[in-house]
């Protein structure tokens, strides 16, 4: 009886109209080595389905095998973009674990590297975006600011792209001279730069008939579907951690929370989800310049950094508000100088289940944009 149900199903597969496609794993468009198991029918989408774990690393296993200070590179590796704001939430977490509580200075400086990673995940992910739509010039503008970024992270760390520059009760390294002056020239860039893509690609009239009223992802699906940042927000929500449920100095600061209003488009588009990430640049640079401003130059980041990293035994639950949305750590110390565990809730990896709930009736091409509206990184979805 098993055998003929199985025949029968073949041959249903068989006089179907539909087909069965593999996008990626080795795909540009799957911006990483993700695999989607798509079923269309004729161009419309009838289902979607993300397979993972061709980049999967062990990283949750490997921290059980180094000690707190050694975790820190293996952070870096899961949003690679964003890889300051990964180190940030873990130094956190074990400086709450410790009962460590670090200066101003450091504060203020992990605020002003925090939030020039944001503008550096954001420019990646609009203008990858715009490469999905047929949108090349956008990529060269934003790379070629973004190198300003990079230079900065590199002169206080070393590294263009990984850069073990937290550290439990402080920093590495002290600020540069001319650093300040570095991250006002970045603002003003940003600033000119996105003034020049609102023309260029966001107010396009090619771009918005290709990404507005696509991929729609209402409130309550995104609320459902657990999803954070400018995914949730560009369905109009405004929910963001660093107002919300404030951390670090973020309530000294004055700043706004954009949201998808539909002005183009309809909430939770492809299209909106995009503007949410332009205009929070905005809001990282009004938030850089006060950190600037009320930032005292004086002072040793290094002053609490301890010797020996070895909290005493408990856990502890730290999340923060990084460039993709919501990222979580949950950190279990049995009193030596090693993690017991350290669960990660990764950001892309709980946006990209969405997925197949919006991309559904739609035509194959709004597919690749879909995905790209999404901004994922596959190390952080394969932990």
């Amino acid at each position: 009886m098993g055998e003929l149900k199985r025949l029968d199903l073949e041959y249903n597969q068989l006089t179907s109209d539909k087909m069965r496609l593999n996008v990626g794993p080795q795909h540009p468009s799957t911006h990483g080595v993700l695999r989607l198991e798509v079923v269309v029918d004729g161009e419309i989408v009838t289902e979607v389905i993300p397979h993972l774990g061709y980049l999967h690393r062990s990283f949750e296993k490997y921290c059980e095998q180094m000690t707190y200070v050694q975790v820190i590179p293996y952070i870096d590796r899961m949003d690679y973009i964003s890889a300051m704001n990964n180190e940030w939430v873990y130094v956190m977490g074990m400086e709450k674990l410790m009962g460590l509580k670090v200066s101003d200075k450091v504060e203020y400086i992990r605020v002003i590297l925090a939030e020039l990673n944001r503008i550096a995940n954001h420019q990646i992910a609009v203008a990858t975006f715009g490469l999905d739509a047929g949108a090349f010039t956008p990529f060269l503008y934003y790379f070629r600011d973004r190198e300003h970024i990079i230079w900065v992270f590199e002169k206080l760390s070393g590294a263009r792209l990984l850069y073990n520059y937290f550290r439990v009760g402080g920093l590495a390294a002290d600020i540069y001279d001319g650093f300040k002056e570095d991250c006002l020239n970045i603002v003003k860039r940003v600033r000119k730069t996105n003034e020049e893509l609102m023309d260029l690609l966001i107010l396009n009239g090619i771009f918005i008939k290709r990404t507005a009223n696509v991929g729609i992802l209402p409130p309550d699906v995104a609320i459902s579907y657990a999803c954070s940042g400018p995914v949730l927000r560009g369905s109009g929500i405004k929910y963001d951690l660093r107002k919300d449920e404030p951390y670090s100095i973020y309530d000294r600061f004055d700043f706004d929370i954009p949201v998808g209003d539909g002005e183009v488009g309809v909430p939770g588009d492809c299209w909106n989800r995009n503007i949410v990430r332009v205009r929070e640049m905005e809001q990282s640079c009004r938030i850089i310049e006060q950190a600037l401003e009320q930032m005292d130059m004086e002072g040793d980041v290094k002053e609490l950094v301890p010797r020996r990293v070895k909290p005493p035994a408990g856990e502890v639950y730290m999340r923060a508000e990084n460039p993709k949305g919501d990222l979580g750590l949950y950190i279990v110390s049995d009193g030596t100088d090693k993690p017991e565990r350290i669960k990660a809730r990764g950001t892309s990896f709980v946006n990209l289940s969405v997925i197949p709930e919006i991309s559904k009736g739609y035509m194959f091409a709004d597919l690749i944009l879909i995905l790209g509206s999404i901004d994922i990184v596959l190390g952080e979805v394969d932990r």
